[in-house]
């Protein structure tokens, strides 16, 4: 059980009965009752250096079925010690079997739980159990936690068999166990949380300032407010930061030490592989760049060819004393200890970035432009053109005369192209405008920006017009610039100065908005939701506890080292020190119904509804060729076939699912305290019929698996190298008669590379996006199970596996549409193949690899 949490009733009845009698009351009655013996296997994952826990774990077994007939409470064995069965050694690590044997009464039942109690100094990794019962049917138990000495615990961990019951058909023999499981879960909100700890409670973002390091690193918090609204996280409980009580204190150096309850945390292989890549590419992209600033004393690149150059087989990662120092005082003792030994070793060579491999200057292509926004590692952005110009909250584009842009229209007038819905636009505007001034200092010069594109008879998009905007003198004001693509001269490299003004808004909001609030931050809430009212005995938690594998671990990395104040991104993006403040102001327009692939579709102009389609969505996409959608569109039927034949299997009726007390506080708790700050807003799903929950689970699914992995793995295939995807610009473009214009004219792509971050803040960039594009080598995608037993439903098992073929048939349609010459947006000039939702579901999925490709179940990096 959990720590801090008083003993259970069950506890201390089990307790009270063996003190006040003798294992053999039986036989000093005289009476003679008939037994029968269990017998068991525990799998257990074990560090090599570590000593194994052997006879000091014991383990008492609850009936599943039968009830104490003198208390009409749960049947419970006598505790028996584990006995070594067999070892099998892996490369770090080791897995142990061991056995039980353990004498009941004949009318013990079938096992339905056991508690287990180390007694030894060290924790160990339970992987699965599994109890012979009577009848001789296996009884299994997937666990997949951490068993933590019981003198930190206090408590021994209850795990119930992988048999799932609704709250209201949960055997009578199991029932206050599960309610007393799920309390002890929750925690009373107070106490600093311990590793071993297993407590879900919530928190507001207050763990990103770090204002005793001084007030540049004041942030506001996030969450519990009108003005700053967030998902919330897990509690961890630290001590208050001595200057400003709202925020929590932060360790002085990086340490990837933080609380996230015991059963979320990152296997030990798979945090020694995540170190080891982030070591890995710090030694390749930022030693190298560090060691040039100190002896060249040169900021930046000066050239496309020095930037080439980041992915030389003839890189120098020495480290010098010089950085030695810096490192120590910025990471903690043990992680400084494990650059320095890997910088010895024999350097390990990074492959060039997919968009520079085939060809080094196609990404400067306006088709290779367009084509990224509609499959690149950012699709999800571009909107169908309603109106012209577009309304603003601050501005028309009033600078703009419509001569210009009907010029590209191949004959069409404006009104004729949008009402055949062939206009599109990439917009970050709004959002930008009232934070440009605050970013704008220290060398950041960033626009607002709006990208006009015309759907061509090819189904190709082109670029044309860019618009950029700064806030004027007057409020309410704007100064707009607009440029139109040209081929050659000199508009044409201010064409190609404005794409990556451009191509950095949409790095920004890529970063921030899509990928960070939109699936990690918002998905937090669920996960501690569905650990706290569901029990795990509960289908829906059985069902959804993959798609959170590592989900919270690496949240709370995140917040240590990527979104803190002085963190990563605040370092590599334009927006800095105001980034997690745009995430909040954009968190203010989430709604969760709007996060599934059709209603985001639809809600875009990408898509128009058609109720008479024979398709499942019951939606038209109006670019045959948008890769991200019609791949995307597959996956979301198959996930929805799959839930739906999950949720019907276990609710026969609409009133089933309406009367689900658990499920009723779970999906109440989520609105009013993990989504705390949407509390009452009308567009939350009901959930009170079968459908609205197929679609609220089958749109959570959705985030966590298929939609993070298309924002996700792609990023080193396109961000790795720079060029083609600036997180930051550090020149406006010149305007003409001043004279940034003639250093411009005289040198158009040295005033291109100077305008990209600096060489540190580039280095560190690209290093960032190699260690979040590679799968961990023990990854499990989607239409994959953890376990073949991760539930003991035949019926269930069977539905599972028709999704897993569905997942395989997809992946050759996939392939077939990759190959298909007319769906240019598919390959594009870079020729790059689009896989960012080929679900890889075969055993010989690339792992450990930067592949671009793969549907993890759930967001674990």
């Amino acid at each position: 059980m959990a720590h801090h949490q008083r003993p259970s009733s069950t506890q201390r009845r089990s307790t009270a009965v063996k003190e006040i009698f003798p294992r053999n009351l039986a036989s000093l009655c005289g009476k003679s009752v008939q037994q029968s013996r269990l017998k068991g296997n525990f799998v257990i994952l074990q560090n090599h250096r570590q000593p194994v826990p052997g006879k000091s774990v014991s383990v008492q077994i609850y009936s599943g079925t039968e009830v104490d007939s003198n208390t009409g409470k749960e049947k419970s064995s006598e505790p028996a010690h584990i006995k070594h069965r067999s070892s099998k050694k892996h490369q770090d690590t080791q897995t142990i079997t061991y056995k039980i044997r353990i004498d009941v009464d004949s009318q013990f039942g079938t096992p339905g739980a056991f508690l287990i109690k180390n007694q030894h100094k060290e924790k160990f990794f339970l992987q699965y159990a599994s109890i012979e019962a009577q009848n001789n049917q296996i009884i299994h138990f997937d666990c997949n936690s951490w068993i933590y000495p019981i003198e930190k615990t206090k408590f021994g961990r209850l795990f119930f068999s992988n048999a799932l019951y609704l709250p209201s058909q949960t055997p009578r023999a199991l029932k206050e166990l599960r309610k007393e499981e799920l309390a002890s879960l929750r925690g009373n909100g107070t106490g600093e949380r311990k590793e071993w700890d297993r407590i879900y409670d919530y928190d507001f973002y207050n763990d990103l300032a770090d204002p005793d390091n001084g007030p540049q690193h004041f942030r506001h918090v996030l969450g519990g407010s009108q003005s700053y609204p967030y998902p919330r996280r897990v509690r961890t409980g630290r001590q208050h930061s001595k200057r400003d009580p709202s925020a929590e204190s932060r360790p002085q150096a990086i340490n990837l030490d933080i609380y996230v309850p015991s059963d979320e945390r990152c296997s030990p292989s798979k945090l020694k592989e995540l170190k080891s890549n982030s070591i890995h590419a710090v030694l390749y992209f930022l030693i190298p760049e560090a060691k040039s600033m100190f002896q060249q004393s040169s900021m930046s690149f000066e050239s496309f060819e020095e930037i080439f150059d980041m992915f030389s087989d003839n890189r120098n990662q020495k480290i010098e004393d010089w950085i030695k120092d810096k490192l120590k005082s910025m990471v903690a003792d043990e992680l400084y200890k494990e650059i320095t030994h890997a910088s010895k070793k024999k350097p390990v060579k990074f492959s060039v970035p997919q968009i520079i491999s085939e060809d080094e200057w196609a990404w400067r292509d306006d088709e290779e432009f367009a084509r990224q926004i509609l499959a690149g590692t950012h699709p999800v952005r571009i909107k169908c053109l309603k109106k012209f110009p577009p309304k603003s909250k601050t501005g028309v584009w009033s600078s703009i005369e419509r001569s210009y842009i009907e010029n590209k229209l191949g004959g069409f007038t404006l009104q004729q192209a949008m009402n055949q819905r062939s206009l599109f636009i990439l917009d970050h505007h709004d959002y930008l405008m009232p934070f440009l001034n605050r970013i704008n200092t220290n060398g950041i010069c960033i626009y607002a920006s709006r990208t006009l594109l015309f759907l061509r008879n090819d189904g190709m998009l082109e670029p044309i017009a860019i618009e950029l905007s700064l806030p004027g003198l007057l409020f309410g004001r704007e100064i707009h610039k607009v440029f139109l693509p040209e081929k050659e001269g000199i508009n044409a490299a201010l064409w190609q100065l404005a794409k990556a003004h451009v191509a950095a808004n949409d790095a920004v909001y890529h970063q921030l908005i899509s990928h960070w609030l939109h699936t990690h931050a918002v998905v937090e809430p669920f996960i501690i939701a569905t650990k706290r009212q569901l029990s795990v005995m509960h289908p829906i938690h059985r069902l959804l506890n993959p798609h959170f594998k590592d989900t919270m671990h690496i949240n709370a990395l995140a917040r240590c080292i990527l979104i803190n104040s002085g963190g990563i991104l605040e370092k590599t993006l334009f927006s800095g020190e105001v980034s997690m403040e745009i995430s909040s102001e954009l968190y203010k327009e989430w709604r969760f119904d709007e996060q599934g692939l059709p209603a985001d579709l639809l809600k875009r102009g990408m898509a128009i509804k058609d109720p008479d389609l024979d398709n499942p969505t019951g939606i038209e996409l109006l670019l045959l060729d948008y890769p991200y959608a019609t791949d995307g569109i597959e996956i979301w039927i198959a996930i929805k076939a799959w839930i739906k034949d999950f949720c019907s299997f276990f609710y026969k009726t609409d009133a089933a699912v309406k009367s689900d007390v658990e499920l009723q506080a779970w999906w109440s708790e989520i609105q009013n305290v993990g989504h705390g700050d949407k509390r009452g807003e009308t567009w939350w799903y009901p959930l009170t019929t079968l459908s609205n929950l197929v679609e609220a689970l089958t749109t959570l699914i959705w985030i966590a698996s298929a939609l993070h992995a298309s924002l996700n793995y792609g990023q080193y295939a396109y961000y790795g190298y720079p060029p083609n995807r600036p997180t930051l610009c550090r020149r406006f473009i010149p305007e003409e008669g001043t004279l940034e214009f003639g250093e411009f004219l005289k040198d158009p792509d040295k005033f291109f590379v100077e305008m990209l971050p600096e060489r540190f803040e580039m280095s560190l960039a690209v290093a960032l996006v190699d260690v979040l594009s590679r799968h961990s080598s023990e990854e499990v995608y989607l239409g994959c199970q953890p376990s073949s037993a991760w539930t003991d439903n035949e019926e269930v098992q069977n539905r599972f596996a028709e999704f897993s073929e569905e997942l395989k048939e997809i992946e050759k349609r996939i392939l077939e549409r990759n190959r298909d010459p007319k769906l240019k947006n598919r390959r594009g000039p870079t020729k790059m193949a689009y896989t960012h939702l080929y679900p890889d579901t075969s055993s010989s999925a690339s792992k450990g690899e930067i592949t671009g490709r793969g549907i993890p179940s759930s967001i674990s990096i």
